[in-house]
């Protein structure tokens, strides 16, 4: 009784501090407001610590790096107008705007603000390497040799070795300019008081209830127009943590839009077929798109399972089921079937060739595994509760095909971990990519990532893989580079060290009066270019 209390007045007082704004006396146009809420929380505001979209989605408004993605992810200019990389692909020079602003703060003095200079990017990074901040964005500088400021515009990055997908990475906030006076004023709170470049600038955070982020007037960017950006007034955000509150917040027209599919409520909103429902259609808008995070399940290589150190199970594994059936019953057609190798639909240099179901050939398969050993097929699948309904209709097509699988459920945090450690024989996992190049998902195969110190939580190793992977990643030219990537996804795909599910796909559903929203397939939350009418 008291939680449900508790939860009806955290949404009556959240709802009311958005109309509000701030300060009592200060009065926000609520039409001028964007309004969501993230049910996960936000950790820090701090672009050094922006790892997941819960923390991306605002420090995204209120931070600029040197480049930037548009919706197709090409690499864009943002602080940085323009850049040169030298013949051997080692040095970067850029040449930085000089119109861009910090937000005003008092530290700036009486001027209460001041212009951004190269010299800010040396400081940003520093800090993004330094040991003492303990930054989780840090490996983005591991090719990073050198960098120094050649003049106030003019910024350069030495690299170790040519890496293309360089300035992918650099689009990342991690690499957003921060200003070292307010950083060493606040210390570790600059999480909570953080003054950047971006087209919203910081206002309030009362943390487990709103932050309130408000327009920047003196932002740089402009549209086709010439127009200044943002147009929206501000952004309120809330910290709700039941998804049913905000799923009926947002039929209220109390929330501007939802980024989530959940299974409570996917059938009152989407048709089977993926379609929204007729009766919504006035009143809502469905925006979706391939979104580069590939669901699967991965099968740690250094068991001694015999069923895991079988190919013949592995390969059943990947063909005894219906992806396709799949995506349907249980997604309502949003995703795509991973037929295609493991880099996801939106990336060049997956595989072209299909993993085909074929349950006669997979329990052909399991017999010959079965004759041979004298044993059955036992494995378990660990997931947590969010995808326990997928994990169980893996059980049941798999006991189909003759294998025995067992589905255990842990906590999230857990699950991570013993992911990491190796304490799993199947596991159901996501990579989601943070810059827009295949090599983001063949680096989980490439043997010197084994975890529990990378991302090789399969522990597979191929000698013939790790060459390629070295010669792709001293490789310039897009079209070599990508043949090589082709060449590694399907050494990945004859192995099986994974069983690719299905490739993501984003899903927002917005109001109809939010105008401008864009999808992109890294799923970032983009609110420069939002209005609503």
């Amino acid at each position: 009784m008291f939680k449900k209390t508790f939860t009806v007045f955290t949404i009556v007082f959240a709802t009311l501090f958005v109309i509000m704004g701030c300060n009592p006396n200060e009065t926000i146009d609520p039409k001028q407001v964007f309004r969501y809420n993230e049910y996960r929380n936000v950790t820090s505001l701090d672009p050094a610590f922006a790892r997941n979209p819960q923390n991306i989605w605002p420090v995204n408004q209120l931070f600029n790096g040197l480049v930037q993605l548009d919706n197709q992810l090409q690499i864009k200019p943002e602080i940085a107008t323009q850049w040169n990389l030298s013949e051997d692909g080692l040095t970067y020079t850029f040449y930085l705007r000089d119109d861009v602003y910090f937000h005003n703060s008092p530290l700036f003095g009486k001027a209460g603000t001041r212009t951004v200079r190269a010299s800010d990017f040396v400081y940003s990074f520093d800090r993004l390497t330094d040991p003492k901040v303990a930054s989780p964005g840090s490996w983005v500088m591991q090719q990073v040799a050198s960098y120094k400021a050649l003049s106030d515009h003019t910024f350069e990055v030495q690299l170790k070795n040519p890496f293309p997908g360089f300035l992918g990475l650099l689009s990342m906030r991690y690499c957003a300019v921060v200003p070292k006076e307010v950083v060493e004023h606040y210390g570790n709170q600059f999480r909570s008081n953080p003054i950047g470049t971006g087209p919203f600038y910081f206002k309030r955070w009362e943390e487990n209830i709103k932050l309130v982020l408000r327009k920047n007037t003196h932002y740089f960017e402009k549209d086709l127009e010439g127009n200044s950006l943002p147009y929206l007034e501000a952004i309120a955000i809330q910290f709700i943590p039941d998804i049913q509150s905000e799923f009926m917040l947002f039929l209220q027209g109390k929330l501007d839009f939802i980024n989530s599919l959940d299974s409570s409520y996917k059938d009152e909103l989407l048709t089977p077929t993926g379609s929204l429902q007729p009766n919504y259609k006035n009143r809502l808008k469905l925006l979706n798109g391939p979104y580069l995070n590939t669901e699967y399940i991965g099968i740690y290589l250094d068991n001694p399972n015999p069923a895991i150190q079988s190919l013949k199970i592995r390969e059943a594994l990947n063909i005894g089921f219906d992806r396709k059936l799949m995506i349907a019953y249980l997604r309502n057609n949003i995703g795509y079937p991973a037929r295609k190798g493991f880099i996801p639909k939106g990336l060049s240099g997956s595989s072209q060739e299909a993993l085909i179901y074929d349950p006669k050939k997979a329990r052909a398969l399991v017999k010959s595994f079965i004759e041979e050993t004298q044993t059955i097929p036992k494995l378990t699948l660990t997931t947590d509760a969010n995808y326990l309904d997928l994990c169980e209709y893996l059980q049941h097509e798999m006991q189909k095909i003759g294998v025995e699988i067992q589905v255990e459920v842990m906590p999230t945090a857990t699950l991570r971990q013993a992911k990491s450690s190796g304490k799993l024989e199947l596991f159901r996992a996501s990579w989601i990519a943070d810059y827009p190049d295949a090599e983001n998902y063949l680096s989980l195969f490439y043997s010197k990532n084994f975890s529990p110190n990378g991302p090789n939580y399969t522990h597979f190793k191929d000698e013939e893989y790790d060459s390629l992977y070295n010669q792709a990643m001293t490789t310039p030219n897009d079209t070599l580079r990508i043949q090589k990537y082709l060449q590694m996804d399907r050494l990945v795909m004859e192995n099986y060290p994974v069983v690719p599910l299905y490739y993501d796909e984003v899903v927002r559903f917005v109001q109809r009066n939010i105008k401008g929203m864009e999808i992109n397939p890294i799923n970032l939350l983009i609110l420069k270019n939002v209005s609503k009418e």
